[in-house]
């Protein structure tokens, strides 16, 4: 799985490219909290080229947020598809993250 990270101003984006699942699941949480020690609590992950997520994906989603939580920070996420959102409702864990429609939303909530 590729993971892209960006800047915009003093926010961090990873971006996961492809389905959230097994192997990449390991992957993604690791990338992923490295980036959040480096952002200050100020990080997004962007949803939009994950077109499903599995078990495991879902569950990396989770412990990143139980992590930003414990410092008091939330997980913003955004441009997930119909799929995702119904998978993150259904399940019930919809409520753990900040959702946004994109990342330009998701980076200015952060004013």
């Amino acid at each position: 799985m590729e993971i892209q990270e960006t800047r915009q101003g003093a926010v961090t984006c990873v971006k996961p490219m492809g389905p959230l699942v097994q192997g990449d699941a390991g992957q993604f949480q690791r990338a992923s909290s490295e980036v959040r020690a480096r952002s200050l609590g100020r990080f997004v992950v962007d949803l939009g080229a994950v077109p499903y997520a599995d078990s495991l994906g879902l569950e990396a989603l989770v412990d990143l947020t139980e992590e930003m939580s414990e410092g008091g920070q939330s997980l913003r996420i955004c441009g997930a598809n119909e799929t995702l959102r119904e998978v993150l409702a259904l399940t019930g864990v919809a409520d753990l993250f900040e959702h946004y429609i994109d990342l330009n939303t998701a980076v200015r909530s952060f004013l």
